[in-house]
């Protein structure tokens, strides 16, 4: 097994197993390993292929808290949303983009895991849902990062780690089905990139699977700083790939 090959089995058995536990952050921690060895497009085929892979195991295994009802808002405003981020992708500076959101989460998301009790957000209603998930579907289409404002309104709502999970769970499965499929039509997941798709999805399986079954014995309390925590590594990924192309 050569040296590229060996990455994508590693990064696909870490980030797998993540994202059972937490139920989004493949991307995220997958990347960790790609981004700096592999050729960006077949890292982009690779994380959206396995994530969507991914949520879909986890949504098979993991099912408590599921609420139509509740979920529906997220969706409408989120496949509404990734047109209009990947309209404006030509329009900015991704580095300059991806280091101000990763200033953001690296600073405010570790005063939320020092805090003893987090602000409650119960106004807004559906409205406000919707308006959270057209923001994440924006943000989906600049960068894909689909999960981030839906999982911080989620943790600011006060929403139970099963209600949470299923909702960025579900969320994320629906942005990565429409990602994958515009991938596929704009011809990124070609024939050359199958195989290590089929190789990396392989590799997630049981990882995605064992971290499902570890979710299941977490406290809320627990889930909360497992979820800041991510995003805290998240923000701090983001500044570390950017600033580079910044500086240059």
């Amino acid at each position: 097994m050569d040296g590229a090959l060996l990455l994508i089995v590693v990064g696909a058995a870490v980030a797998g197993f993540v994202q059972g536990l937490a139920g989004f952050g493949f991307g995220l921690v997958a990347m960790a390993f790609w981004a700096w060895a592999l050729d960006a497009r077949l890292a982009a085929a690779l994380a959206v292929s396995c994530g969507l892979a991914g949520q879909v195991l986890a949504a098979l295994t993991v099912r408590r808290g599921f609420d139509a009802r509740r979920l529906l808002p997220f969706l409408a405003g989120g496949l509404l949303g990734i047109p209009v981020g990947a309209a404006a992708l030509p329009l900015l500076d991704p580095a300059l983009f991806k280091a101000l959101v990763g200033a953001i989460l690296a600073i405010w998301c570790p005063f939320m895991l020092a805090a003893r009790r987090l602000p409650r957000i119960t106004r807004g209603g559906r409205v406000a849902d919707a308006t959270v998930g057209a923001l994440g579907g924006v943000m989906g289409g600049l960068g894909g990062f689909t999960g981030v404002v839906p999982t911080l309104w989620c943790t600011l709502r006060g929403f139970d780690k099963d209600a949470q999970r299923a909702i960025i769970q579900n969320f994320n499965l629906a942005m990565l089905a429409a990602t994958l499929a515009t991938y596929l039509y704009r011809g990124v997941v070609t024939t050359q990139t199958a195989p290590y798709v089929a190789i990396a999805i392989a590799a997630m399986l049981l990882p995605g699977w064992l971290g499902a079954r570890a979710y299941l014995g977490i406290s809320d309390a627990m889930f909360r700083k497992l979820v800041l925590g991510l995003l805290t590594a998240a923000g701090w990924a983001m500044l570390a790939s950017s600033l580079p192309a910044l500086w240059r």
